[in-house]
Parts: structure tokens; sequence; C-alpha cells
């Protein structure tokens, strides 16, 4: 056993779907206090398999502390504990705007980039088959939004008035047509259903506002869900909020673009792969776009797991992807390396085209004309991987080298010079959860991890 010589400040747990990680930092300094902290400092990390099967995830958190003193030599004892957590689904959502192109798109950004799995949607009025998939869905938390503001409040209306009748006390969160705020929470609230009223997510024409959904987002996943067994007992063990996963990563993500300028982060891990961007696009593109997009976006692939759901990934590949049976949650031999490697390249690849949007080509009657839908990646000038995947089979920059390109050069990808950085400490989600009280030594740390140098 390594002699324990590190005392950190803050451990971080990251309580994944397939693995609980566990970092250690010091040099923060205590929070609020007025003398100066040193440099912040990366002290280590635990690992573990996630233990939702065992009906427990602080097993897997205790297992990963043990791997963290023994393996690492970090004294845990009186150091403070902060989470974040995507275990066992992470945070389940459905969403449900007035029109599809408008406010249920505005209303998706807003839920994906804090962090949640966008499980159902519905555009107009909910149906009683729809109202039928939500009960049997049994999501963490409704998202409506209904209308710029002071526009149409009778289909918002209907539809509150059709969720209330689930008679389940699910939390709904109401980012709509301001007019109709009054009422939506008389009807919501007389049904016993938490309700939570913000900024309208669309509330002009063209203009998108989702930081304030995403705040209220993660602060009800905080307060309001326990998904996975044994995370009532983390909760009461940490300092601050418990935050879903990929949105600390992408807090991250927001961070390192205030440094580094336009970035995108590629997270694989077991069950998911998430892709987080943080541009404005070209501004060769900018005029063409035929609708509004945020400057920071995440999409989450649900399909595109290497351990849980690497059967998706390779019926996604097709032909292209060599037979495989036993896939291993920590590869340990060459052989499961090697195909891990594998899974991962395909995940990269599918995850980064789905992300980017596409420079189509119209005819009318001025002739022909060209716009842009969806994401522009263009003007991405780092590309950072993330994940135990990409950082811990070393070979995680030749993955992220090799994106398929495109031939017919419309979908709008990150440029061919585009700089590669990988997480080494594997830190990201720590870091993003550090940021609720130390942003600026989450900043420092994580230039560090990506090997910045000014």
């Amino acid at each position: 056993m390594k002699q324990i010589l590190k005392h950190p400040e803050v451990l971080v747990a990251d309580i994944g779907s397939t693995i609980t990680k566990l970092s250690a930092f010091g040099g923060l300094g205590k929070p609020g206090s007025p003398s100066p902290r040193q440099l912040p400092v990366f002290m280590g990390q635990g690992m573990a398999l996630t233990t939702v099967n065992q009906g427990d995830v602080m097993i897997g958190l205790e297992t990963a502390r043990k791997d963290l003193e023994t393996r690492m030599g970090v004294d845990t004892s009186g150091a403070i504990l902060m989470a974040a957590s995507s275990a066992a689904g992470g945070l389940r959502m459905t969403v449900h705007g007035l029109t599809r192109d408008m406010t249920l798109r505005a209303a998706q950004e807003a839920s994906l980039g804090a962090g949640a799995i966008v499980t159902f949607t519905t555009a107009g009025l909910i149906s009683t088959d729809d109202l039928e998939e939500i009960a049997r869905i049994k999501p963490n938390i409704i998202l409506l939004a209904g209308g710029v503001d002071y526009g149409d409040r009778n289909t918002v209306l209907a539809n509150v008035r059709l969720l209330a009748s689930l008679g389940c006390a699910i939390p709904v969160i109401y980012a709509g047509n301001k007019a109709a705020r009054g009422e939506v929470r008389r009807i919501l609230q007389g049904a016993c259903m938490p309700v939570f009223i913000v900024d309208n997510v669309y509330p002009r024409i063209d203009e998108l506002n989702i930081d304030p959904v995403r705040k209220v987002i993660q602060d009800v996943f905080s307060r309001h869900i326990v998904s996975a067994p044994g995370m009532e007992k983390v909760k009461k063990l940490t300092m601050g909020d418990v935050i879903p996963t990929p949105g600390a990563v992408m807090r991250s993500t927001e961070l390192l673009a205030q440094v580094l300028g336009d970035v995108m982060t590629i997270d694989v891990g077991g069950a998911t792969t998430d892709v987080h961007s943080v541009t404005e696009g070209s501004t060769k593109y900018v005029k063409m776009m035929v609708a509004p997009e945020p400057r920071s976006k995440r999409t989450v692939e649900g399909d595109l797991g290497v351990y849980i759901n690497a059967g998706h990934i390779v019926e996604a590949a097709g032909d292209a992807f060599p037979h495989i049976q036993d896939v291993m949650p920590i590869p340990d031999n060459d052989e499961a390396r090697r195909i891990c490697a594998e899974l991962t390249r395909w995940a990269v690849d599918i995850s980064i085209w789905r992300h980017a949007g596409r420079l189509q080509v119209a005819y009318g009657a001025y002739g022909r004309n060209e716009r842009v839908e969806g994401r522009d990646l263009t003007a991405i000038k780092y590309l950072i991987g993330t994940g135990g995947a990409l950082t811990g089979l070393g070979m995680g920059k030749q993955l992220l080298k090799n994106i398929r390109t495109d031939p017919t050069r419309r979908k709008l990808l990150p440029p061919p010079d585009v700089r590669i950085m990988l997480d080494r400490n594997y830190i990201m989600a720590a870091a993003g959860v550090l940021s609720q009280i130390y942003p600026e030594a989450a900043k420092e740390l994580l230039l560090e991890s990506v090997g910045f140098t000014c």
C-alpha cells in the first residue's frame, strides 16, 4: 500500500451509467474564504463499476474512494464531497411545444443543454395517445412551452389541462407564452403537480432564450430527482447540487470556450455519446440560417454507448463493423481494447455527423439559393475528447483525427485544421461540478488537463 500523503480539499464524484469516478482536488481554499488560494491541483482519481444493479450506487462510490486512497495515495478524510450523476438513465424528460420548428425545438435545445435525455416530444395539441405515452415513460420532468409572448394561449392551456389529468406529481417547467403563466400555475397547482415558471424559451420570432430553462432543469433535478438506488444517501453527503453529468460537461466546455474560443467536446460513454459545441458559427453561413441556433448546444446519442449500447453501434456501422461478442466495461486486454477502440471510432464519427448541420440547395422564383439547416461547426478551433473510451485507450487523438469527411462539402463539419485535445485527467464532468463554487480554479484545471499553454 502506498503511503498516504495527499490531502485534498474537495472530492467530486461522477456516478455514470457504467463507471463511477471520484476525483480529488487541492489548492482551492475554503469556499468564501478571503485568503488567496494556491494553484489548484488535480491529485488523482479513483474508479469503480457503478453499482445500480446491486441496488445502491454508494457501493461503487465507496469502492472508488478506496481505489483513490490505495492506488493514488490520497487521504479522503475531511474533504468536501460534490457530485454529478447520469446513473439509471440520467434525467428523463418529455418536451411539449406549440410548433415543431419553433417552440418545440427551442425547448429541446434547453433540455439537452441542461443534461437531460429527451425521451418524447409533441407539437401542438397533446393527443390521447401522447398522454398515454407520457404516463408510460414516467419522466422525471415535463417541459412545456407554448408560443411567443402574447401569442396563442388556447393550445398551451389545453395541454396543461391534459397534463394535469395524469394525476401524478411529476414536476412541470413552464417556459412558454408569458400571458398564460397565471392560469398555467393555477391548473397545475390544483392538480398537486410541482410547477416552475421561467422565461419563455422562444419569446419572439427567431429568438432563443434557453439559459433560464437550463438552470431551472438542473435545480429541479437536484431537488426532486433520485433516479438511481442509493442516490438519496449521496445527496445527504454532498455540498451543493448533484447535477446531471452531461450538464457538468457542458459547463466545462463553456469555461474552456472563454479562453479557447469556438470549441467542441465529444464525450464517449458506456451508454451514450454526447456532443457539446460552443460557437456562433462562421460569418460565411450566418445569413443563410433558416432558424436560430444557441451558442451552446448539446446533442445526446442514446444509441451510441461503447458498452451498454455497443450493439446499436454495430448496427449503425453495418457491414463495415467486424463481428463482436463480448464487450468489457473496462477493457483489460489487447483484444478488448481493440474492440473498444473500434466502437469508439464509430461513436465519434456518427455523433459528430448527427450534431453537424447541412448546407441545403433550394430553387425558387429567384433561382438557386443555399441555406443552412442545423449546427454550423466550420468555425470550431478546438476539438476535445473526454470519456473513458477516448482518454483511457491511449489512441484518443488518433480516433478524433480520423473523422469522416464529406466529399459533397454539404455537411458543416469542423475544419481539417481543427486542433485536437484530450481531457487527459478525465475531469471535465468533475470540473463542471467544481465550477459551482470554484469557477476560476475549475477553468485552470481544465486548461491543464487538455494541455493548453499560452
